[in-house]
């Protein structure tokens, strides 16, 4: 493996860092109102963030592979302090319009992946189902064949971005005795009758993305918006899976790195019993943990990176980095919070925030017991 980043690469890395201080404009009082900046939205396809990994015949720039791309949400995680948005880039750009690019018609990819980078469309991907949580392909939404198309009935609950979304990758089983192989995904477009998402839910943290729930009532969808073939729905969602936790965590990569300059600064300039708190050990030693914890999880990151880039698959590697990096990010989160004492604890400061926010990640894309069943399955037990 080599991670050694080209002159191009790491000029783009610089772009995306520097635009990416753009998008903090009301950042803590989006927070406290649960506010989704569609402008900031818009700004990010305008810069080419949501079509940079997409071709340019269908709208993208093409700007970058899976390092690259990668490499680039790192970026945005260290200067800009909205996680929230940041999830809701990264969940439309690996769940959604990956697996239109990799599996859907060219209709569909001419059709929709334009609209979804140029900002004009949002794309939520809707699995999680009251019942079907961490046993997300025991789905009780059901496909029924019919003439032209499928219609579809259930609910999805918990879907980032769903209360704003204009298409939804909706998963939903053709036929229950063939549990998770008559999986099949669909492109449902918000204006299909029978289609309707709630409000957003407040939430601890991620506050600045929308989540909420998707109801199908007889909802008909043409044939033409099948995605891939009928039962191909879990090998669909376990291909983007990989690309999702490499991506979506890069962003938190570049949270912690951020976590770490903040915490080594106040530590230089605070002062307490005639010298800076950094020169008591019990303060020195949790930076010194923050550093370890950043290290590590940026080398498996970028293994996991690595191994996609080289279409290889990466199952384990991608457990392994969702547990390692979504705890260590609550962990750091926490010393960052000690280390600046009662003002940390306050909300304007944006240190209580990264905490609220770093949660989400110990459950989202698999919770850190999944990972560990993962994890130990693949290791034969």
């Amino acid at each position: 493996m080599d991670f050694n980043w080209s002159t191009q690469q790491l000029r783009f890395r610089d772009e995306v860092t520097e635009f990416a201080t753009s998008l903090n404009n009301d950042v803590v009082e989006r927070d406290k109102n649960s506010e989704f900046s569609r402008t900031n939205w818009q700004a990010c396809a305008e810069f080419g963030i949501q079509g940079m990994a997409v071709p340019t015949e269908f709208g993208g720039t093409g700007r970058a592979d899976i390092l690259t791309g990668m490499l680039a949400m790192e970026a945005m995680g260290l200067t800009c302090r909205d996680m929230g948005f940041l999830f809701a880039l990264n969940a439309q750009m690996w769940t959604v319009q990956l697996p239109i690019q990799k599996f859907g018609s060219r209709d569909q990819k001419q059709r929709m992946l334009p609209l979804l980078c140029s900002g004009e469309w949002i794309g939520a991907h809707a699995v999680t189902e009251p019942n079907t949580g961490s046993d997300v392909f025991s789905l009780e939404t059901t496909a029924e064949k019919c003439a032209g198309g499928y219609r579809l009935n259930g609910t999805k609950c918990l879907i980032t971005l769903a209360p704003i979304a204009n298409v939804a990758l909706v998963f939903a089983t053709v036929d229950t005795k063939l549990g998770k192989w008559g999986v099949t995904a669909f492109l449902v477009e918000r204006d299909s009758p029978g289609y309707q998402a709630s409000p957003s839910r407040d939430k601890m943290g991620l506050r600045t993305v929308p989540i909420g729930e998707i109801t199908l009532e007889d909802c008909f969808v043409p044939e033409s918006n099948r995605l891939g073939a009928e039962g191909s729905g879990f090998a669909l969602s376990q291909h983007s899976l990989e690309y999702e936790r490499c991506c979506i965590l890069a962003s938190q990569v570049g949270a912690m790195e951020s976590q770490l300059e903040t915490a080594v600064q106040f530590a230089r300039t605070r002062e307490q019993f005639g010298k800076p708190i950094g020169k008591f050990q019990s303060v020195s030693n949790r930076v010194a943990d923050m550093k370890l914890r950043l290290e590590t999880a940026k080398l498996l990151l970028y293994k996991v990176a690595w191994l996609k880039q080289q279409d290889q698959p990466a199952m384990l590697e991608a457990a392994l980095l969702k547990l390692y990096l979504s705890e260590c990010y609550v962990d750091s989160s926490f010393d960052a919070i000690r280390i600046h004492g009662g003002k940390g604890y306050l909300s304007d400061e944006g240190v209580e925030r990264d905490l609220r926010d770093a949660i989400g990640g110990v459950l989202y894309a698999g919770t850190s017991d999944i990972q560990r069943n993962i994890i130990a399955g693949l290791m034969g037990l």
